[in-house]
């Protein structure tokens, strides 16, 4: 049992180390970000080795899922070189304005905040302490929770492919 063990420790090793290896050495973004997310799964291996579930579906969940998935959004709503030279070049004029605008909203966030009487706030209705929003996500609202993330993916998903596909025709 113990050979069968260092085995498993060992395989989650190297595939960390491989997936690591790959993302430091790939020559597409895409297969660097294949390789965090390879590395990531052999780092929720050794978290499972350890005896730490949890710590391994989150790590699955949040890292590899969260965290590649947007990695993969910037790589496709990116730019390409020349889009961002020809973006520098018209923007120039766009940090004044966005300085000014950005000055002159905050003198009159200044302004609205002088002028307001504050009240007091009323006393909480309910506990919103950490843990019982925490028991709360994950045992009471965990399905609802998960569901409105897989709508969100697949809107978000939906959006890029939208624009990707007027974007490509713009260039024509």
């Amino acid at each position: 049992m113990n050979v069968l063990m260092d085995v498993l420790f060992f395989g989650f090793v190297v595939l960390t180390m491989a997936g690591a290896l790959l993302a430091v050495r790939a020559g597409v973004l895409m297969h660097a970000v294949l390789g965090l997310a390879i590395s990531l799964l052999g780092v929720a291996g050794l978290y499972l080795y350890l005896g730490s579930p949890f710590l391994t579906l989150m790590q699955v969940l949040i890292y590899v899922g969260a965290i590649c998935v947007v990695l993969v959004f910037g790589i496709m709503v990116g730019y390409t070189p020349n889009e961002v030279a020809e973006k520098v070049a018209m923007g120039r004029n766009a940090f004044l304005g966005l300085l000014a605008s950005g000055a002159a909203a905050f003198f009159l966030m200044v302004m609205v905040i002088g002028r307001t009487t504050w009240v007091p706030a009323a006393h909480r209705l309910g506990d919103f302490s950490i843990e019982h929003v925490g028991e709360g996500l994950l045992l009471t609202w965990c399905l609802a929770f998960e569901l409105i993330s897989v709508v969100l993916l697949i809107a978000i998903v939906g959006a890029i492919i939208l624009a990707r596909g007027g974007r490509e025709e713009v260039r024509r």
